[in-house]
């Protein structure tokens, strides 16, 4: 089990120059930044994000689901750009929702399982109307297009990750280029914009972020399967494991998942979180907190050298009390301090 570490450390004095700042510097510095960080998302594309050599893996919709999870799991990767070779077009987006619609669709038609190894990624469009869930993620943009309307695209579709597609010059067909996380969005603009050392304001007086939010959690006793259906219902990427007094010990990620499943565990889901967190990659990035007294340069600060996707925001005595998404921080940087 992995062990939480106050990534943010809040017990930490605040320097002596913040210290020196009225509230109303603060708040104009505070806007003065959020400002310069979205015209410097503005002023860069998408594909200026991009590392200078990278692995891209596409697969065919006519490929088996299993194949596919075993492609994902080898190569490490949590998601993947489907292709339609029929057509010669860029049909979606590959995640692990996906594979939760799957155990969805099987638990609710037990009687359906014994097709399971036959199922295409093609047919997860069936599943998807089976259960009544949204389609595969086909929103996408072109490479040279600003991160900033990249942003927006991905704040408006509710999506955590978008393609990048381009079209050959000559056959306009569609070439996928690559993917584009909310989470290296923000590592880039904590490595390249110095102005997200000016966001001073603790995240309790900023709205969005600060606000307390109600959230689903479990403990290490729940089965997975009511995890499962809380990730599906709640549309959320991550349940938080808490103890009987709320303190918050572990995560159960939608990503876990795609262990299980690789398994063959499409219906047999009654195990404990507890015994499904022992299948868990080693490569497990941790827990992540911070504390409602915390500030937006610290984050940026932990993104910039961390690899996260959420913030658990806890009380001085480690209780579970709101969460930060990515989503909320770029929503943040889009459209606050306006």
């Amino acid at each position: 089990m992995t062990e939480v570490s106050n990534t943010i450390p809040s017990s930490a004095a605040p320097n002596d120059f913040i210290l020196s700042l009225s509230q109303e510097q603060i708040e104009h510095d505070q806007r003065i930044g959020i400002k310069a960080i979205r015209l410097f998302l503005q002023s860069k594309t998408s594909y200026d994000v991009l590392p200078v050599s990278y692995r891209l893996i596409v697969l065919d919709t006519s490929l088996l689901v299993k194949k596919s999870l075993n492609i994902l799991l080898q190569n490490n990767i949590v998601s993947a750009p489907l292709w339609n070779n029929q057509n010669s077009r860029f049909a979606g987006l590959l995640t692990s929702s996906d594979f939760i619609n799957v155990i969805q669709y099987y638990f609710q038609y037990p009687e359906k399982f014994e097709f399971v190894d036959q199922l295409t990624l093609d047919g997860l469009r069936d599943i998807e109307k089976a259960i009544g869930v949204q389609q595969i993620e086909t929103v996408s943009i072109h490479p040279f297009k600003s991160l900033y309307e990249a942003c927006v695209k991905m704040l408006e579709s509710r999506a955590r990750r978008i393609p990048l597609i381009d079209e050959d010059e000559k056959t306009h067909r569609e070439i996928v280029v690559s993917v584009l996380t909310q989470y290296r969005i923000l590592k880039f603009v904590a490595l390249n914009c110095k102005e997200t050392k000016m966001l001073l304001k603790p995240i309790k007086n900023i709205q969005g972020l600060g606000t307390i939010k109600d959230i689903s959690t479990c403990t290490m006793n729940t089965p997975v399967i009511e995890v499962i259906h809380l990730l599906a219902h709640k549309s959320v990427s991550s349940v938080p494991i808490v103890d009987d007094q709320g303190k918050l010990i572990n995560v159960y990620e939608a990503v876990d998942i795609l262990a299980l499943v690789k398994g063959g565990m499409y219906t047999d889901l009654d195990l404990s979180v507890g015994d499904a967190l022992l299948r868990r990659s080693e490569d497990f990035e941790g827990v992540h907190t911070c504390t409602l007294n915390d500030r937006l340069s610290t984050i940026m600060d932990t993104i910039r050298k961390s690899r996260l996707h959420r913030l658990f925001v806890v009380d001085d005595e480690g209780k579970l009390v709101s969460v930060i998404t990515l989503s909320d921080i770029l929503n943040y940087i889009l459209f606050g301090e306006d």
